[in-house]
C-alpha cells in the first residue's frame, strides 16, 4: 500500500512538472522575449523541470523493476508450495487406495519424503529471509571449527543429493580454523551455496571447495562448480532480493525463490564478512567466495 501511494506521488509529480514546462513555454511566447531576467528565470526553471522529470522516470523505472521481482518471486513461491504438495497428496491418495507392493511403497515414501524436504527448504528460506532484516535481532555466537562446519555441510549435501564421495572435494588447512559465529545461521550460508552449485549444474556434479587461512584476521571459503556460469552482468546482482540470473533458462527445470543468495550475503555480513561471486561466463562455471574474521 505504501509502495502504491510513493509511485501515485510521483506520477502525479511528474504530469505536473509536464503541465508546468508546457506553460513556461507558452508563457515564453506570449511574454517579452527582451526580458533579460525573465530568460535567466526560464532557463533555471526549465533545468529544474528537467532534473525532476529525470529522476521522476527513473524512480518509476526501479517501482516497475521492483514489481516484476516481487511477482516473479510470487510466483515461484507458489509454485515451490504447490507442486510437492500435490505430489505428496497424489502419492498419499494411491496408498489409500491401491495395494501396493512393498518395494513399490518404499519408492513412494522416498518421493514423498523429498518432497517434503522440497517443501521445508522453501518455508525455511522464506522465514530466514524475514529474519535476515531484523535489524535488533542478535546471533548466537559460539567459538567454531570453520573446517568442521564445511564437513557437516558437505555430508547434508550428499546425503540430500545422493552424491558420491568424488562429487564434493574439500581442500583446508592442517590446522583448526577457528572463526565466532552462529552455527546455524552460517550452516544455512554454506548449504545454500553449495545446494545451488548442485542445482547449476546439469550434467556430472563436481564440486571444488577450497578453505584458506593465510591471513591472521580472516578465513577465506571458496566453493567453485562445473555448471552453467553467470553472465557477466548478472555478478552484481545475483545477491539481490528476488533476483535470479538470467542463465536459468538454460536450466528450466530449477526453480526458486530468488532469496538464497540474498540470505548468504545478509548472514555474512552480519558476521562482518563478505560474500561474492565470479565466473569466467555462462556454462563455464562459478566461484562463489566467502571471508569471515577469524579468532
Amino acid at each position: 500500500m505504501r509502495r502504491r501511494r510513493t509511485t501515485i506521488f510521483f506520477l502525479i509529480l511528474g504530469i505536473c512538472l509536464l503541465a508546468i514546462t508546457v506553460a513556461l513555454n507558452v508563457g515564453w511566447i506570449l511574454l517579452n522575449v527582451r526580458e533579460v531576467a525573465l530568460l535567466i528565470f526560464g532557463i533555471i526553471f526549465f533545468a529544474l523541470i528537467i532534473t525532476g522529470l529525470t529522476l521522476n522516470t527513473i524512480f518509476l523505472l526501479r517501482e516497475i523493476r521492483r514489481n516484476e521481482q516481487h511477482d516473479a518471486f510470487l510466483n515461484a513461491v507458489t509454485h515451490e508450495l504447490k507442486t510437492p504438495i500435490a505430489s505428496i497428496k497424489l502419492y498419499l491418495d494411491t496408498l489409500l487406495s491401491r495395494d501396493i507392493e512393498p518395494e513399490k511403497r518404499r519408492e513412494f515414501y522416498e518421493i514423498m519424503s523429498a518432497d517434503n524436504e522440497r517443501l521445508l527448504t522453501t518455508v525455511q528460506q522464506v522465514l530466514q529471509a524475514s529474519r535476515t532484516r531484523e535489524k535488533g535481532r542478535r546471533l548466537d555466537r559460539d567459538e567454531l571449527d570453520l573446517g568442521v562446519l564445511l564437513a557437516e555441510a558437505i555430508g547434508i549435501l550428499r546425503s540430500r543429493h545422493h552424491l558420491d564421495e568424488s562429487a564434493v572435494r574439500l581442500t583446508m588447512p592442517t590446522e583448526p580454523v577457528m572463526i565466532t559465529g552462529d552455527f546455524r545461521e552460517l550452516q544455512t550460508v554454506f548449504s545454500n551455496l553449495l545446494d545451488n552449485a548442485v542445482k547449476y549444474s546439469p550434467d556430472e556434479v563436481r564440486i571444488s571447495i577450497r578453505l584458506t587461512a593465510q591471513s591472521a584476521k580472516y578465513a577465506e571459503v571458496f566453493i567453485k562448480d562445473n555448471g552453467v556460469g553467470i553472465a557477466r552482468g548478472d555478478l552484481k546482482r545475483v545477491f539481490k532480493r528476488f533476483y535470479r540470473s538470467s542463465n536459468t533458462r538454460s536450466v528450466p527445470a530449477v526453480k526458486g525463490t530468488g532469496l538464497g543468495l540474498s540470505i548468504v550475503r545478509a548472514i555474512v555480513e552480519k558476521h562482518g564478512g563478505r560474500a561474492s561471486a565470479s565466473s569466467r561466463g555462462e556454462g563455464r562455471g562459478s566461484t562463489f567466495y566467502v571471508r569471515l574474521p577469524r579468532i
